[in-house]
């Protein structure tokens, strides 16, 4: 009996002890999933761009001009600040009403790859700009983008819709390429501008992929895929196709191609899609002529003839990276500027 009670002592006290290691370790995972959560969170970046452009400029007049016109201009800069201050303080003061409201300009950018994994920060700016932004505004986003993947792109679109439907004018700025789903984005804005050399188009939808069918069969390998619905698989990479699955395939393109069209003849009832959308790119000047874009402007032009009338914030989402993705950022870049000094040697004279 006595065995019997030490014994189940010892089961207890051992339950026990396994019991707390247990919840110990779970205490641990969770912290450093919570850690991990926390690195990969971002924050919104705010910079102004009018006090940028005026850094740069000062930096510049120290250079051309003499030390006295630049200091009389610092002083006089000065002076205007601290009178628009002492004003806005006395008129708060006595209940006046404040003074008019200086419009906004904000600046995004959306670099898109063939994921549109930019669409995520994009979310986080477009949210962050929409509660302060009012039809007195402005956004900017600069999209460069040569497509990708049909869902995401259109995602991105849609985030961009959100600041037309809150009655805030869009402009979008190209300035190396939006074809493709890179155009679907910038169809929505209320006015698209684009570099001369900018690249424009590819209204179309494109799929292809690789048959290794005869090659296995070559090696007596078999290849077996189960389906149920008649069209579950229409194409296969190990399979062997039929003529049925490639139908429907290019059906469903033609489909997808119908959807793409409809969206921007909406957005842009002036372009004539049926000849816009035949899959061509055109370059700035040629995209301007045939109506898709509304004029032909560096984003950095367009900025700069805003800095005087309006405040210009550029707004970024920046997530954290651990160390582990800033080693290998920079060893993509390494390699990136080693790949491009290779093609740079081997480019002559006269060559785009």
């Amino acid at each position: 009996m006595e065995f019997i009670y030490e014994y189940g002592l010892f089961l207890a006290q051992s339950v026990t002890l396994v019991a707390a290691v247990l919840i110990l370790v779970a205490g641990v995972v969770s912290l450093g999933q919570k850690q991990k959560a926390a690195q990969h969170e971002g924050h919104i970046e705010i910079r102004n761009l009018n006090d940028r452009y005026r850094q740069i400029g000062d930096s510049l007049r120290e250079v051309v001009e003499s030390p006295e016109a630049v200091k009389a201009d610092r002083k006089q800069h000065k002076k205007d600040v601290k009178a628009k201050s002492k004003a806005a303080k006395k008129q708060l003061k006595q209940g006046s009403p404040p003074a008019e409201r200086r419009p906004k300009l904000f600046v995004m950018s959306f670099d898109g790859d063939l994921r549109a994994s930019a669409v995520d920060n994009l979310r986080e700016e477009i949210s962050a700009v929409l509660p302060q932004a009012t039809d007195q505004d402005e956004v900017l986003v600069k999209v460069e983008s040569p497509g990708g993947l049909v869902h995401g792109y259109g995602l991105a679109a849609s985030q961009l819709k959100r600041i037309t439907d809150a009655g805030v004018p869009l402009t979008v700025a190209v300035d190396k390429v939006a074809a493709s789903g890179g155009y679907m984005m910038a169809c929505v804005a209320n006015r698209i501008i684009a570099a001369p050399f900018a690249v424009l188009g590819s209204i179309g939808v494109l799929a292809q992929l690789p048959n290794f069918h005869r090659l296995l069969k070559k090696h007596h390998i078999d290849f077996e895929l189960y389906t149920a619905g008649e069209y579950k698989r229409t194409l296969t990479m190990f399979g062997e196709n039929t003529d049925k699955g490639r139908e429907k395939f290019v059906q469903e393109l033609e489909e997808t191609h119908a959807l793409f069209k409809d969206f921007v003849a909406q957005n842009r009832p002036e372009l004539d899609v049926a000849k816009a959308a035949t899959g061509e790119v055109w370059y700035g000047q040629n995209a301007l002529s045939e109506g898709l874009v509304d004029d032909l402007q560096t984003s950095d032009a367009y900025i700069q003839e805003r800095i005087e009338d309006r405040d210009v914030f550029e707004i970024r989402y920046v997530m954290k990276k651990n160390w582990q993705e800033k080693l290998g950022m920079a060893a993509e870049g390494a390699l990136e500027k080693a790949a491009l000094k290779l093609w740079q040697r081997g480019q002559g004279p006269g060559n785009y």
